[in-house]
């Protein structure tokens, strides 16, 4: 776990950002208004995704079946519904890989799990909390380089590695090759300002809030955003196989609770 120190950040993508000139009108809105935000609690957050080393020791001690559909990405990159689960994605990944194919419910059992063994109280991140440590100061669209040819030195996304593997899907980086076509292992690219590795890249977040369209309403504190639509949570961060657009610290989705998907997975936090 990495500790962020308490602080106040602008929340949400400005005018001009890729997502609020590139999206579809109906979404050009969705992380807009910008607004401030102040994060006053001692915040600790996982310094890397869950891998699937620690998800299968919480499935191997409470005895959680197997789902039985994961959404993969076919040669386009569109997804496609597969039988495929945890350990079964579809493609090899080592024991320190991000653990994919989880839905929000499964990483609420994971958490409420890793409470009961070590007596502290995890959660997932609020959804200010992921955009806080995402950004660790920085203002910018990512806290690296926005040079596309400098992408693949910082995060794994949608690159020459990825479309090999995805040649139908024309929404990729070609600039560059960070070695990798699906997920990679925790760690294998350099860490934000906060010590945070893959806030960008390789797995998106599930994070605590529910859905809401727009940031109008939102709180200001940190704290999770527990109206709306409850039936969808929030998801934050690029993946492996994002184009440009989706590596970004404003990007956010909503998907329902129960899906699960190749692309996602979680990371822990704690309020000290």
């Amino acid at each position: 776990m990495v500790v962020a120190p308490p602080g106040s950040f602008t929340m949400g993508a400005p005018a001009g950002e890729e997502e609020r000139e590139n999206w579809p009108a109906e979404r050009r809105g969705y992380a807009a208004p910008q607004h401030s935000v102040t994060i006053r609690h001692k915040l600790a957050i996982a310094k890397f995704d869950v891998t699937r080393d620690e998800y299968a020791q919480f499935v191997a001690e409470t005895n959680r079946p197997d789902p039985d559909r994961c959404d993969t990405l076919d040669a386009s990159g569109g997804f496609i519904a597969t039988k495929g689960n945890w350990h079964s994605p579809g493609f090899p990944q080592t024991g320190r890989d991000p653990v994919v194919c989880v839905s929000w419910d499964d990483a609420q059992a994971y958490v409420a799990w890793l409470s009961a063994k070590t007596g502290h109280v995890y959660r997932l991140p609020t959804e200010a909390e992921w955009e806080y440590a995402a950004r660790a100061g920085t203002t910018t669209a990512r806290y690296f380089s926005d040079n596309p040819a400098e992408f693949c030195r910082h995060t794994n996304v949608g690159d020459l590695a990825y479309f090999e593997q995805h040649p139908g899907d024309s929404g990729v980086n070609r600039a560059c090759r960070d070695g990798y076509a699906f997920t990679s292992p925790a760690g294998r690219f350099p860490p934000n300002p906060f010590g945070l590795y893959d806030m960008l890249g390789d797995v998106m977040n599930w994070n605590e809030d529910c859905t809401n369209p727009s940031y109008s309403g939102a709180p200001t504190d940190g704290s999770a955003w527990r109206s709306g639509d409850c039936g969808r949570h929030v998801v934050r961060g690029g993946s492996w196989d994002m184009d440009l657009r989706g590596a970004r610290s404003a990007n956010r989705r909503g998907p329902p609770a129960a899906h699960r998907d190749t692309t996602l997975g979680f990371r822990v936090a704690r309020t000290l």
